[in-house]
This record gives structure tokens, sequence and C-alpha cells, in this order.
């Protein structure tokens, strides 16, 4: 990998057509802005109508070839999932080159999805991998199709409860629900990757992170908490974190954007900051317990299970 890329590498994307979840704001409005700037056709997967048209006309802004488009899709409801895939297939005559899982909830008090699951599990996890299966004809239909699945540094050291995704027998931890949900992501991905290798599939899967970017763990952790005094503590390291080793989101949306746009990128390879937090892009290794593949194994299929969605990785 190259150590001086930049967004300035990126090879042209004109008639490339990419969704990317959760672009009205942070790491997928940049990434929307970058590879609509350099000719892709940009679908914005957005929950909130009106924050996705400020979004919509700042991608607008930016473009360079197609103009981009806005999908409604709210991941904590599989019913809005079913209804993107399908818009998506339809507005792209089911040729997809890139479907970008960015979105997501980041330790939050606990809640629900509209389904019942927990919520960071439910969004983070449950609702890209019931969109990227309802996809894969469409990521099927272009030359070389890419899911790019964000994780985090937050799932090290996290844990998979498969006999409690939704924390219903254990107490309740924002930050542990984040890291689990972050580490499924991760496991889901490389599983992905070993079912399309198997099935001989020419769709690739791609795992990235953005390292410690500007919207700051810990500061939006803090606001989960009962407790006012570890509230305000957590707040106050946030932002000494902030100031030391957070990226701004122009930086902290490079590795997603080589994994989506680099010609050398492998299908299973993880992209993130080569100083963990912070840095310059390269391939990274991934954790040992999103590797196993019983863990993997496990994570499919309770993910079918819960979605009701069949998979379809060929």
């Amino acid at each position: 990998m190259n150590e001086r890329w930049t967004e300035a590498r990126i090879p042209d994307q004109s008639g490339r057509t990419v969704l990317i979840t959760g672009a009205n704001s942070g790491l997928g409005l940049r990434s929307a802005e970058v590879l609509a700037a350099h000719g892709a056709r940009v679908l914005l997967g957005c929950r909130s109508p009106e924050r996705g048209e400020t979004a919509l006309e700042r991608v607008r802004g930016a473009a360079s070839g197609a103009k981009p488009e806005l999908v409604r899709l709210d991941l904590a409801d599989l019913a809005s999932v079913r209804k993107a895939a399908a818009a998506v297939r339809e507005l792209t005559g089911d040729a997809l080159d890139v479907l970008m899982n960015n979105a997501g909830v980041m330790a939050t008090a606990q809640g629900r999805t509209a389904d019942g699951f927990e919520l960071q599990f439910g969004t983070n996890h449950l609702g890209h991998a019931a969109l990227t299966w309802l996809l894969m004809p469409a990521l099927r239909g272009a030359p070389a199709g890419r899911v790019v699945t964000l994780s985090s540094v937050a799932a090290l050291g996290a844990h998979l409860h498969l006999d409690d995704p939704n924390a219903e027998r254990r107490p309740y931890r924002a930050a542990a629900a984040y890291g689990q949900a972050k580490l499924s992501n991760q496991t889901f991905g490389i599983e992905l990757d070993r079912r399309l290798r198997a099935a001989d599939s020419t769709v690739r899967s791609v795992l990235a992170h953005p390292g410690y970017s500007a919207t700051g763990l810990t500061t939006n952790m803090a606001s989960s908490y009962r407790n006012p005094v570890l509230r305000t503590a957590l707040r106050e390291i946030g932002k000494l974190g902030g100031m030391l080793l957070a990226q701004r989101v122009e930086r902290g949306a490079l590795p997603q954007l080589y994994a989506a746009t680099a010609p050398d990128v492998e299908s299973g390879d993880y992209i993130g900051p080569v100083f963990a937090v912070r840095g310059r892009p390269t391939k990274v290794r991934t954790l040992a317990p999103a590797r196993n593949p019983e863990a993997g194994t496990r994570l499919w299929e309770l993910t079918a299970e819960l979605t009701g969605v069949t998979p379809d990785p060929r």
C-alpha cells in the first residue's frame, strides 16, 4: 500500500454506483462527497428525510458526474431495510458497485429497534447484514462488487454474547454493547468473505475502521451514564483525547475510501490507520475472535434467524 495514499489517488469512479449508509453526517457524508467528486453515482442511505436532503445538497455541490440520490433507510427497522434494498435494486438495475456499511449508533442508553432488538446490535449489525444479503443480486450484477463494512477499535476486548445478543439476561452496559456490535460487524465481514470465496463469487467483502476520529467515542459514550460525576469525567476525557489523538473526519474517512476504491484491495482485507487510532490507511490484522470460523458460522445463522432474511453470498 502506498505510504502517501490520499483522496487524490482515488481512481476515476465514473460509471460506478455506491450506496453509503449513514451518509447524512460524519464519515459517511465525507465519503459521499469524495466519491461523488471522483465521478461516482452516490446513493445516500439516510434515516431522516430532512438531514438527508441537507446532505444531498452538499454532495450535489461536490459531484463531478452523475447526480447523487437519496434513499430512505432506517437500519433499526427491518421493514425499512427491505424497502430500501428494493428501491436500490430498482434504481441501479441490479448493478451496485459498492455497498458501504458505514452507519451506526454508538454507546447509547439502552433502547430497542422497531423489531425489538438491542439498539446497537440491531442497528449496527443486524440492519447492515440484512441489507447486504438483500442487495447481493445487485452487487453480483456489477463487474466487481464490494461490500465495505465498518468495524471499530472498540471491538478490541469485546465479546459476542450469541446466547444473549440483546442483553436480556445480563446487565446492559452501553460501551460493552457497542463493542459487541462492532465485533459483530468484523466477524460478519470475515464470514461473508469465507462464503463468497467458497462460492467463487466476484463480490468482495472488505473491512475498514476509522481509528479515533473527531466524532469522539468517549464523549458520545458519556451521555449513556446516569451518574453525573462519571458523565462529566468521561466528557472531559473525551475532549482531551480528541485534542491529542482524534483525526479530522477527512482523515478518518480515508480507510473506508481506500477499501471502496483501491485496485489492490482483496476480499477479506481490513483497512485502518497505521497507528491504530490515527495515521495513513494501511492493511491491518483482524481480531482473533472475529476470525474464529465457529463464531462466524454461529453469528451468520443467528443473524438469519433474527432478521428473517435468507443469506445469499454468491
